[in-house]
């Protein structure tokens, strides 16, 4: 099961961002990716292996992704530059990736996951499913200025993040600042952002910051299951955890004009 801890996510500052992508500070200063590198694990899992064996035709290292930056729609799909390449930022165990994939197989799906576990799981339930159009790379997604060039992504997903509750952790959290003004250039115009979580507190701490970027929100509920945009929600298995104990689900759709 995943939990929260799977996915170790940015680390930036929480100032309110510039309007303007060109003047954003690069998020490389902020940290370095925080990654063993798989190639040099002197004891890999069997999921280590797999990555760098049987699944690397669908699956890269973090090695291999950053030499995709600029090219993942040509090298990795086959496809051309005006084909749709979505995003899903922490796949978790990969039911909401192959269902995103499998549903949308006009468009180009590609998972971000750093556990070595449930990114064999997400890539594998997708291709196995049928799903010829998913791919997954393993990376700090704080860092996806070393994997995307500017206007190379369209739709983007992030659900149920590590909320990292205590003040002390909050410079660990993925929503920041720095980050929503690079996630806006690495957007092309007329896509959007899902965000989903079950932290309350996190998600208030996100839409303020949601508000002050450069997307506009356009959805916007404390209780996703009682909204208008129920019907069209995919459950994901991390999200009936918390439904089935009466929580509710926080959501946030942010469009990239």
């Amino acid at each position: 099961m995943r939990t929260r801890s799977d996915i170790r996510k940015g680390s930036m500052s929480n100032e309110t961002p510039p309007k303007d992508d060109a003047q954003a500070p690069d998020p490389s200063s902020s940290r370095r990716p925080r990654m063993a590198m798989t190639r040099k694990l002197p004891d890999p899992n069997d999921y280590a292996d797999q990555l760098l064996g049987e699944w690397s035709e669908y699956a890269f290292d973090e090695e291999r992704a950053p030499l995709m930056k600029g090219d993942w729609r040509a090298k990795a799909f086959g496809v051309g530059k005006d084909h749709p390449l979505d995003l899903e930022i922490g796949t978790g165990n990969g039911y909401h990736f192959a269902h995103l994939a499998k549903k949308n197989a006009d468009r180009s799906v590609l998972g971000i996951e750093i556990k070595y576990k449930p990114l064999i799981q997400s890539i594998k339930r997708a291709v196995v499913g049928g799903a010829k159009n998913a791919r997954i790379l393993r990376y700090d997604a704080g860092h996806l200025h070393d994997l995307f060039a500017d206007g190379e992504l369209n739709n983007v997903y992030i659900h149920h993040p590590d909320p990292w509750p205590k003040k002390r952790q909050w410079k660990h959290r993925l929503i920041q600042a720095e980050f929503l003004v690079l996630l806006h250039r690495l957007m092309r115009p007329g896509t959007y952002v899902d965000f989903k979580t079950d932290s309350a507190d996190y998600f208030e701490w996100s839409i303020e910051r949601f508000h002050q970027s450069p997307f506009k929100v356009t959805r916007e509920t404390r209780h996703l299951h009682q909204s208008e945009w129920a019907g069209e929600n995919f459950v994901t298995h991390f999200e009936k955890i918390f439904l089935a104990k009466g929580q509710p689900i926080h959501y946030a759709r942010l469009e990239r004009l």
